[in-house]
């Protein structure tokens, strides 16, 4: 197996005892697991996932926290259509879009670069979008105080796609707000639009 070099011995462990799962569910399945194009697919399955359930190994807060700025008067911050891909915890199927975010500052700033750091680490998990939405409000609130977090995400499940009612087109959306946000309907309408829009 090829490894890659930020990979601890914990981790090299992990992924093989992973494979050997796989092995046996390729087995399972009815595949001959001895076949030349399945020969190395459990270690190639076994470090895919564990690279896409990284946020398990992955501190959100510590990620923003190396980037934080005093504030200098920006009334609104917002990044829009950050893409992610996740995994969804009812079936290990890929649920995939964008998220936009907007947080009005108090006393502190981020790096731009570090929303997107902190979308990617809350959907390399096994996740529902309703709780990826609510995770990612959550982190930038605690590590930033602002007077108010809102977070959109839409996105689209293979799980609705490729199996069950096989729904093409379908998109879900979900939106997380906390503080001003919250209390204040006319400016989360107005930051709606403006991430809508913009």
């Amino acid at each position: 197996m090829n490894q890659l070099p930020n990979y601890s011995n914990d981790d090299l462990k992990r992924i093989d005892a992973i494979a050997d799962h796989i092995h046996s569910i390729i087995e399972l399945l009815g595949e001959d697991s001895a076949r030349q194009g399945l020969l190395k697919t459990p270690h190639r399955a076994a470090k895919a996932l564990y690279y896409l359930t990284s946020g398990y190994r992955s501190d959100a807060q510590a990620a923003m926290s190396q980037a934080l700025f005093d504030h200098e008067g920006s009334q609104i911050v917002s990044v829009r259509d950050i893409e992610f891909y996740s995994m969804c915890e009812h079936h290990i199927l890929p649920f995939f879009g964008k998220v936009s975010i907007a947080y009005i500052p108090s006393e502190k700033i981020v790096g731009l670069s570090k929303l997107a750091r902190v979308v990617d680490i809350c959907a390399h998990k096994l996740q529902v979008q309703e709780r990826l939405s609510a995770e990612i409000c959550h982190h930038i609130q605690q590590v930033l105080q602002p007077e108010g977090v809102l977070v959109v995400c839409h996105a689209q499940h293979l799980c609705m796609k490729m199996r069950g009612v096989e729904k093409q087109d379908a998109f879900t959306t979900t939106i997380h707000h906390c503080g001003v946000f919250s209390s204040d309907p006319q400016l989360r309408a107005e930051t709606l639009a403006i991430l809508k829009n913009s």
